[in-house]
């Protein structure tokens, strides 16, 4: 009894001190002090929890308070957002309402709450991924009250920061849904220290071993990087300290997870990214000064000391990030023959960058300048609306389609008449003209980009001047989606193609009744499946479009079909269940299949998702390796459960498997290997070299004879003196690999070797 009362006492002394941190955070700001309303929450929330842990052992109201914590101290909410953070999950563990909340606390804070609360019946039917629809009523809700989105990014922050707690498979799933969805919407909305710390703490769960040794080499070069950087700044702050500018300079030490993504992208080691140190010069400004002609005036000394790259100074001062990022970027040559970039910026900019809404109204009262910093949020939650107006009937393509332009890097195109727009880096000629209007979009034929004719495809380079042509003629295709980049664009091509199908499937449906009527025929299932089968397709849909475009032409042969008299009636009715099924599923059949959980669960085998699946020659028979990613015995890998309990193994940053975390995660198994080199697995290595007379012959020597390797297949172009070759190999792990690429590479020849 004893130690139930000392435990009771202890929690009740950790949530008080918890709670008067919050409330010290939020006296601390600039909102005004609503603390009553904010005690009100927190008193209910602690209630309507009263007696539940979460899985680390902690009362669970530990964990609104915290998401609180995070919405006051690192988004800058007030007292309506801090309210909706501490209730933000009683609606859905409780018994409470959001009727309840509104009678309590009033329509607002319930309307946010009610965004925040996951839905347990779908939009789109059974098989959508929930995961899909609860981020589809959060956009849903978000258009109505950005704080509902920065609440939920609160929320998913505090969960990653405690994700210890979960089953291997669960931290896979929110891992991976952290990094799909939550890290690219932190960084649209410009919260870029809450985006590097989700993408930190994604990557330290999903490769442990390979987080574990970034951080342990940027440990071990810190204290080279902090030499070079004192060096490198130390002439610099002479000349800023004569012109008498008041500033400070940090040292920016790249992230983990954005070191791996270099070196996964650029098949590169840690020793040679280049760009893992950057300098910040932060500037303080005074009355009457001009950030923008600071920021050049600091470049000018800069450069003036140290050689500039000539094509890598980067303008974010006049033209802005849509997230409201501002900076002048460059990158200098030290007197180590280094390339170092340096980011000059005011305070207002740094902390708009490192803090994105907080800052942005800590600068919005009182100062004009800072007004236009959400101009970009304007554009991009006017562009969701349009989407949301148009849904699309499978809720996975929906959340790929918002997804597309949440981390695209941006460039600048310039309208005809002068005006600058900011669009994604690769983005085409028609994702332009769907952005300035529909209209246009819907019938461009090209382009005048820089005064030169180019078709709609053309992909565009920031600084390109574009006039868009158009025809009164021209028709949306089916083959425009392969030639766009930006959800907007694809959002609007699918709606018309959907409206253009139906209207044809209209045309065709009545065409059907005419000539069925003039026939004296009926419009049964079985009539319907008969004209199916003869012209061999598989649903009603494809059919009526079939015959509304003009592709089929009912006459005689149609007749004869339906005047068939049906032989097999066992053969009709699988006939018939096909045809259903099909006509059921639809287009999405296969992406809905991928991320719902499998139909036959009854006879499907029964696997613990508690235990991680050891891949070993024993369990062999239940699980296959992705087709796409192929990974071997050594990669961190993870299981997909699909239809009939059948489970993929896919490499963790696996493409197929990034989606499936994010739309499918209740399916995702831990797994690990145990096959002891006993196994052999299919791999392809890419090299590139210097084409000299028996450097192939040195290549397959080192992996038939010393290395004891099976070739499957070689495959050797030559050009300009260079050659590259990809080998198909049989191996036991990616040791092995690992082994092959290294003895490789000491062939003087032989410049580069990587796993492909």
């Amino acid at each position: 009894m004893e130690d139930i009362n000392f435990r009771e006492m202890e929690d009740e002394r950790m949530v008080a001190e918890a709670y008067q941190h919050l409330i010290d955070t939020y006296l601390a700001s600039h909102h005004r002090k609503h603390t009553e309303i904010i005690d009100k929450a927190f008193n209910f929330a602690k209630e309507a929890h009263k007696g539940v842990r979460r899985l680390s052992g902690e009362p669970y109201i530990m964990h609104p308070i915290a998401v609180a914590q995070i919405a006051c101290e690192d988004i800058g909410l007030g007292s309506t957002g801090i309210c909706s953070a501490l209730l933000h999950d009683v609606v859905e563990d409780t018994d409470y309402t959001v009727e309840d909340i509104a009678n309590i606390f009033g329509p607002k804070i319930a309307q946010i709450v009610d965004g925040l609360t996951k839905i347990s019946g779908g939009i789109f039917g059974d098989k959508a991924s929930v995961q899909a629809e609860s981020f589809k009523k959060l956009l849903l809700t978000m258009s109505e009250d950005i704080r509902v989105i920065l609440i939920k990014i609160s929320d998913r922050l505090h969960n990653m920061r405690t994700l210890g707690s979960q089953l291997p498979g669960k931290q896979y799933k929110i891992a991976g849904e952290t990094l799909y969805i939550y890290a690219p919407l932190a960084h649209r909305l410009g919260l870029n220290k809450v985006k590097e710390e989700l993408e930190d703490l994604s990557f330290k769960y999903e490769h442990p071993e390979e987080y574990k040794a970034i951080e342990r080499q940027l440990e071990d070069t810190r204290e080279h990087l902090t030499t070079i950087f004192d060096q490198f700044t130390a002439p610099i702050r002479q000349r800023l300290d004569e012109a008498g500018i008041k500033y400070e300079i940090k040292a920016r030490f790249k992230k983990p997870y954005s070191i791996w993504t270099k070196m996964q992208t650029k098949h590169v080691t840690f020793e040679e990214v280049y760009d893992i140190l950057a300098v910040r010069i932060i500037f303080e400004v005074s009355e009457g000064m001009n950030e923008t002609d600071e920021c050049f005036k600091i470049y000018n000394i800069a450069s003036t000391i140290y050689k500039p790259h000539p094509d890598r100074l980067r303008d974010w001062v006049h033209n802005k990030k849509a997230n409201g990022y501002q900076a002048l970027h460059s990158t200098l040559m030290s007197k180590a023959g280094k390339w170092i970039e340096v980011q000059i910026r005011s305070r207002r900019m740094d902390d708009i960058a490192e803090h994105g809404f907080a800052a942005h109204w800590k600068y919005k009262d009182g100062d004009n300048s800072a007004d236009s910093t959400d101009d970009g949020l304007d554009k991009w939650l006017y562009q969701i609306k349009e989407i949301l107006d148009d849904p699309q009937p499978n809720a996975i393509d929906f959340l790929d389609t918002i997804k597309l332009n949440l981390f695209a890097n941006e460039i600048f195109v310039v309208t005809p008449k002068g005006e600058f727009k900011t669009m994604p880096a690769g983005c085409t000629v028609l994702d332009f003209a769907f952005s300035v209007h529909t209209f246009l979009g819907t019938h461009c034929i090209g382009a005048k980009v820089n005064h030169k004719l180019v078709g709609i495809s053309q992909v565009l380079q920031s600084g390109d001047q574009v006039e868009i042509l158009t025809s009164k003629n021209q028709k949306v295709e089916k083959s425009w989606i392969e030639h766009v980049t930006t959800a907007k664009a694809k959002g609007k091509i699918e709606a018309i193609l959907r409206r253009l199908e139906r209207e044809k499937q209209k045309e065709g449906e009545d065409i059907l009744t005419d000539f069925l009527q003039q026939n004296e025929k009926e419009a049964t299932s079985v009539n319907i499946a008969k004209l199916c089968r003869y012209h061999a397709l598989t649903s009603r849909e494809e059919l009526l479009s079939a015959i509304g475009s003009k592709t089929i032409t009912l006459g005689e042969g149609d007749l004869t079909a339906l005047n068939e008299k049906i032989k097999s009636k066992k053969r009709w009715s699988q006939y018939l269940n096909i045809f259903s099924k099909k006509k059921d599923k639809g287009a999405s059949e296969t992406a809905e299949q991928e991320a719902s959980p499998q139909e036959n669960s009854e006879a499907a085998p029964q696997i613990d998702k508690k235990k991680p699946l050891i891949l070993s020659e024993e369990t062999i028979d239940r699980y296959t390796l992705c087709d796409q990613c192929h990974p071997i015995p050594g990669d961190d890998v993870l299981g997909y459960i699909g239809e009939g309990g059948q489970i993929t193994i896919h490499k963790r940053q696996c493409d197929i498997a990034k989606r499936l975390k994010a739309t499918g995660g209740n399916q995702i198994l831990a797994a690990s290997w145990d096959t002891h080199g006993t196994l052999s697995f299919p791999a392809t290595l890419h090299i590139i070299g210097f084409d000299r007379v028996g450097v192939l012959h040195q290549i397959t020597g080192i992996l038939s004879q010393q290395l004891n390797m099976n070739i499957h297949s070689i495959h050797i172009d030559t050009s300009d003196g260079l050659f590259t070759a990809e080998l198909r190999l049989g191996v036991h792990d990616a040791k092995d690999l690992q082994n092959i690429c290294r003895d490789l590479k000491k062939i003087e020849e032989v410049e580069d070797v990587r796993r492909f």
